[in-house]
């Protein structure tokens, strides 16, 4: 099988509870790890790999962007997911394009610019675009952020995600949702349900965010701040 068709594989029939989860690498030796420790699939975090390369989140050049991509793709021999913003103002044949040859098998295209939402119909249409683009080659997950930069109300948010499936969004991210109302957004929205997952213990375990209707459960850059946590520790220890 192509690594695309494993990755829509492991969204397809899971248990409650039993949530896909991919950890976040923001370079090659973290992909590594990740794989080794058996995970069977990677998503990239935008704010981790700006981190890493010294950028704001959210103001990273897309060519470092997909350049660190390539290099966490590379690394490993298990698929790769990479969260590519808004776009970054790419037509959508030359986003799928330069996602493709960054070896990515999924991407993660938010709906907000700059911290306003765009309009869903547009954003609709744009999302459709890169459907054609990429015919099967690509999951694209499409993030909702409703509850980021809106009223966070359930139903806007429900809204969005229809019309993103329509357009032939192949999973739907809301991201920040309360866990709370996670069983009414997973009525509402038809195909796999993304949420997001915190390392710290102050929100849900995967398994409770699984048996509420996640479909899969990311990070964010979670796993990068608490390795960068742990290193300013072994640095403070060293310096003592």
């Amino acid at each position: 099988m192509r690594k695309v068709e494993v990755f829509r594989a492991l969204h397809r029939s899971r248990l409650p509870g039993d949530p896909l989860v991919l950890p976040g690498p923001w370079d090659a030796i973290s992909a590594r790890v990740c794989e080794e420790a058996g995970f069977p699939a990677l998503a990239t975090p935008s704010a981790g790999i700006a981190a890493a390369l010294g950028h704001e989140d959210g103001s990273t050049p897309a060519d470092e962007m997909f350049a660190a991509v390539a290099r966490i793709s590379a690394a490993v021999e298990i698929p790769v997911s990479a969260d590519l913003e808004g776009g970054y103002g790419l037509a959508a044949e030359e986003l799928v394009e330069r996602v493709l040859e960054a070896g990515a098998v999924g991407c993660n295209l938010e709906d907000s610019r700059q911290g306003v939402l765009k309009d869903p119909r547009e954003h609709a249409e744009w999302l459709a675009e890169v459907r054609y683009a990429a015919g099967d080659q690509l999951f694209v997950n499409a993030r909702v952020d409703t509850f980021s930069y809106g009223d966070g109300n359930p139903e806007r948010a429900i809204e969005r995600a229809a019309l993103y499936v329509a357009a032939g969004a192949d999973c739907v991210y809301p991201i920040g949702a309360p866990a709370g109302v996670l069983p009414l957004l997973r009525s509402g929205i038809q195909g796999p349900v993304n949420m997001f997952g915190r390392l710290d213990g102050e929100g849900p375990s995967p398994t409770e965010l699984g048996e509420l209707g996640a479909t899969r459960v990311t990070f964010g850059p979670g796993l990068q701040r608490r390795m960068a946590q742990q290193l300013r520790e072994s640095a403070d220890g060293l310096q003592r």
